[in-house]
């Protein structure tokens, strides 16, 4: 079977296609946590819908055991750089960002974020992402949050080597 062909409208945002490991691992840092490190595997796809899939799974870089998971889709308004990306994560959290892409960099801030009725507090408030391609051809992650007891910070800061088409 043939794989689908790409839809036109997502064609911006080909160069986040593929599997993507970190390399090296990623960084975490927030005021009321210690540093740590994980490593993340990321899967982005299409099935030729106006949109690509997403899946990242973020592991213990000594246990391996998982951490932190979310899967989602990302969409463009058609004819725009405007971007819609729609997460569900496994802390409880549904979220909906919005923000453009502009060559191999998309940037996004939360519109929307809902949670179980038992999410652990602090909760978050406000999620802003940046994705861009390197120099090296690697994917970077960067990530801020707010959180009702702390303002906008950054959070996380991830490479990623991409290892599959």
């Amino acid at each position: 079977m043939e794989p689908p062909k790409m839809n036109p409208v997502v064609e911006p945002l080909s160069w986040m296609l593929g599997t993507w490991l970190s390399d090296p691992p990623g960084a975490g840092t927030f005021p009321t946590l210690q540093p740590f490190r994980y490593l993340e595997e990321v899967h982005i796809s299409h099935v030729g819908q106006p949109m690509l899939n997403f899946s990242f799974n973020s592991f213990h870089p000594d246990t391996r055991k998982p951490m932190h998971r979310e899967c989602g889709f990302i969409r463009l308004e058609p004819d725009t750089n405007k971007v819609a990306f729609v997460s569900a994560q496994n802390t409880g959290i549904v979220e909906v960002e919005e923000g453009e892409v502009n060559g191999q960099e998309l940037c996004i801030a939360s519109h929307s974020i809902a949670r179980i009725s038992f999410a652990k507090e602090p909760h978050v408030e406000q999620i802003t992402r940046k994705f861009r391609l390197n120099s090296e051809g690697k994917l970077e992650q960067t990530v801020s949050m707010a959180t009702t007891t702390q303002p906008m910070t950054p959070h996380l800061h991830v490479t990623y080597k991409k290892v599959t088409p």
